[in-house]
């Protein structure tokens, strides 16, 4: 089998080529490493547990190393390239926050430690709860949630833990938004209560007449992200507060979007009762692939007691010879734990160098730098792409990847001639209520210069879009596996690194 076969593309042309297969490389006698001599006696393996007919290569140190090191060239990562992903905020991950984790005094820690070995990563998750609180005007905060989606379902459990013991278990409905993040009405279902859908107006904002009409004794709650997912900042959000908050529930606002808020607006200023916060997406901490997430909690004084344990908190006030002392411990009405220990304490030192190295008024700059960079792309783009939303943008803009005078382009096109010019694409179809929708959010982190340079790209595959349709249907073309067949995928997985491929499949 040829890699040219793994590698064929949807049209059936030949890739560019590649490398053999490390499978390729083998040939019996070839060594990668020589063990040292055991320090404790021989023993034969017990004969089920070998299998000889398992086809592995013997390949030397060096094949090993090149083979693994192209296949890392392959891929796309925020240290090479630019990231417009919508709605995720790829920031870059500041290498001063990898070199703090791993620490030996964070990296080496066990989680069954007794607490009084382990003050100096205690005291570090307290500061972090506090600023955390600080920076969203919260009462309090509690670091369990292991990823955003988890914080969310912990924050609808807290609503529903709280309406419970006031005795209004009748209040059973969840208010989202058209424009809301899957996860929203997902999490509300998961927590055993009902999604209640409003549409968005004109505007991009919350239609508040729709919104009156369901609010009602049975409101639980509502979820809602600021500034919204059509990139816009809810003109009307007060009101909304009040609304909700009129009826008997509580105000939920999903945090994915907190990096166009920082040290700008707190979320308990404006009313909300309780967020989370994506560590990944606000705080630098690294983003993507399965791997460790983070999202805190914070809530304000009428949820404080059922936040997810256990919290750090000062056991003993300490004096000027003595530093305090720290200890796990769990509120009163707490929902309960989410995870064993704080798996992922990684994530919190990483965004605790991230909020130290910044302070208030970098954070503060983080935001406006963010904000701006989206909308210069987006002054950039008008009149190029349609726009649905004519108006200033939080850090993340929404357009439209389709036009009446080249009939047959997607937003899909575009994305995957994006690759062409080497850069990843943004977030595609979301929000559902944008047609061929393209959600750009170019962070904080990215320079003029790469702004400039990502809004050409665009401007050129509008261009091509007219002039050579076929080069978007037929893109990306620099890239080993080109234009795939999504279903097909989706239905016949190749899970192995060697498979047997039927060419005429």
């Amino acid at each position: 089998m040829t890699i040219d076969l793994i590698l064929q593309k949807k049209n059936g042309e030949a890739p560019p080529p590649l490398e053999p297969l490390i499978y390729d490389l083998g040939a019996p006698g070839r060594i990668g490493v020589n063990l040292p001599d055991p320090d404790v006696p021989e023993a034969e393996l017990p004969a089920d547990l070998l299998r000889a007919t398992l086809d592995l290569p013997e390949v030397s140190e060096m094949d090993v190393v090149r083979h693994f090191v192209r296949l890392s060239h392959l891929n796309y990562s925020i240290d090479t390239g630019f990231y417009p992903l919508g709605s995720c905020t790829m920031k870059y991950n500041p290498k001063l926050n990898e070199d703090m984790a791993r620490l030996p005094g964070f990296a080496e820690i066990h989680p069954l430690q007794d607490p009084a070995s382990v003050q100096g990563a205690l005291a570090m998750m307290y500061t972090l709860q506090s600023w955390l609180a600080e920076i969203s005007g919260m009462q309090a905060v509690s670091l369990q949630p292991a990823a955003g989606a988890q914080g969310e379902f912990a924050g609808i459990l807290m609503i529903r833990a709280y309406h419970l013991a006031n005795g209004e278990a009748h209040r059973t409905k969840i208010i989202v938004p058209d424009s809301a993040h899957g996860t929203n009405p997902a999490t509300t279902a998961m927590a055993g209560l009902e999604v209640v859908e409003i549409p968005s107006d004109a505007n991009g904002d919350v239609d508040l007449d729709k919104l009156r009409e369901v609010c009602g004794e049975d409101v639980a709650g509502m979820m809602i992200t600021v500034p919204n997912t059509l990139g816009v900042f809810e003109a009307h959000i007060k009101e909304i507060v009040d609304i909700i908050h009129g009826c008997g529930g509580l105000m939920y606002m999903d945090g994915a979007n907190m990096n166009a808020m920082m040290g700008v607006a707190k979320p308990a200023d404006l009313g909300f009762d309780v967020m989370h916060y994506n560590l990944h997406k606000t705080f630098s901490t690294p983003h993507g692939g399965g791997g460790p997430g983070s999202g805190p909690v914070a809530v304000n004084e009428k949820l404080a007691d059922f936040l997810p344990g256990p919290i750090v908190t000062i056991i003993d006030e300490g004096s000027d010879e003595e530093p305090p002392l720290y200890g796990l411990t769990m509120p009163d009405k707490s929902i309960g734990r989410l995870k064993a220990f704080y798996g992922n304490f990684g994530m919190l030192v990483r965004a605790f160098a991230y909020i130290a190295v910044y302070g208030g008024a970098g954070l503060h700059a983080v935001t406006k730098h963010a904000v701006l960079n989206a909308n210069y792309i987006r002054a950039r783009l008008k009149g190029v792409y349609p726009m649905p939303f004519d108006r200033i943008c939080g850090h993340e803009f929404v357009c439209e990847g389709h036009w009446p005078d080249a009939e047959g382009i997607h937003a899909l096109d575009i994305s995957k001639r994006l690759m062409d010019y080497d850069f990843h694409p943004p977030t595609n179809y979301f929000p559902l209520i944008v047609p061929e929708a393209l959600l750009i959010e170019p962070t904080e982190t990215e320079s003029k210069e790469a702004c400039d340079a990502f809004v050409e790209a665009m401007l050129a595959i509008a261009q091509e879009a007219r002039e050579n349709p076929d080069l978007l249907h037929d893109a990306p073309h620099k890239t080993p596996v080109g234009r795939v067949d999504d279903v097909r995928a989706a239905k016949q997985l190749v899970l192995c690194c060697r498979p047997v491929l039927d060419p005429e499949a």
